[in-house]
């Protein structure tokens, strides 16, 4: 490669010039022009010489310059044809680097982790567009992909949702969700400034780590739960789950919370996620189905 990298504004501005490329706003485009926090990303998301990485949305190759610099094998998942003969060009000299055409939430990842990436366990680093980082991280978490940590750059405002604590206003069903199978951490927020066009707000980076083994709970029952009781915040969680799927009216519900020693005045944004697992696992011993 030549000595500019990838991330010099100016580098930038030539590449992008020189193929006529215009940036997407359905496609959420804002691409990374910091290389102090490119670093930082490669380092908090802990890759090695020996990690194969998966890259969402590489843009015109900053993030995965830098991954390539320190991981095994690169795969760059990347939905824009437009971008692909850029990336073709700045990454040219990497030869663990491998670009394909597609879609992350169409592509098979069993198969490609299977076949480009070593079998795994891999490490997933994304600048994620806001419009897709919820579809993208439960498509990711969900199914039983041999995945070891997910370290992503999101809306700021997202992140500070998933590590919410109990009693917090930014608490709800997606902390429920994320850390059901996930350890998340905030490893940096990241200000709208450091992105080529600037986006709306600022962002952060969120490491999720895989758990390894998911609670005993039954799963479907455990997120209905979990949706009604958040789906109505300000109702008491015995007023929540009184309109459900169960066929249990308001006393069925209060005999279920009595028993899983849940206070009948608590409020959804007030629960952990054991208490929910608690709710879900009586609800079946109440031979209510």
């Amino acid at each position: 490669m030549n000595d500019k990298r990838l991330y010099s504004p100016k580098y930038v501005r030539q590449i992008l010039d020189k193929h006529g490329f215009k940036f997407s706003k359905s496609l959420g485009q804002n691409f990374l022009i910091d290389g102090n926090i490119l670093r930082k990303i490669s380092q908090g998301a802990n890759i090695i010489k020996d990690d194969y990485v998966l890259e969402i949305g590489p843009g015109i190759g900053t993030l995965t310059e830098e991954l390539a610099l320190n991981a095994k094998k690169v795969v760059a998942i990347e939905l824009d044809q437009n971008l692909l003969p850029i990336l073709e060009e700045t990454l040219e000299d990497y030869s663990n680097v491998e670009i394909i055409h597609g879609d992350i939430l169409k592509v098979d990842v069993n198969k490609l982790i299977e076949e480009k990436l070593g079998g795994g366990p891999i490490k997933v680093v994304a600048n994620l567009p806001y419009y897709v980082t919820t579809p993208i991280l439960a498509k990711l978490i969900e199914e039983d992909y041999n995945i070891e940590s997910i370290t992503v750059m999101i809306q700021k405002e997202v992140a500070q949702r998933i590590v919410a604590s109990p009693g917090n206003k930014q608490y709800g069903s997606i902390t429920v969700f994320m850390n059901f199978y996930t350890e998340p951490e905030i490893l940096m927020n990241v200000p709208k400034t450091v992105f080529m066009p600037q986006p709306k707000v600022d962002s952060a980076v969120i490491r999720l780590k895989i758990r390894k083994e998911l609670p005993q709970v039954d799963r479907n029952t455990f997120f209905q739960v979990v949706k009604l009781a958040f789906n109505k915040r300000r109702k008491t969680i015995l007023n929540a789950l009184s309109s459900n799927p169960w066929g249990l009216d308001k006393e069925g519900i209060k005999a279920v919370l009595e028993k899983a020693q849940i206070s009948l005045e608590e409020r959804a944004e007030n629960l952990k996620i054991e208490d929910f697992i608690k709710i879900s696992e009586t609800l079946p011993s109440l031979d209510i189905y």
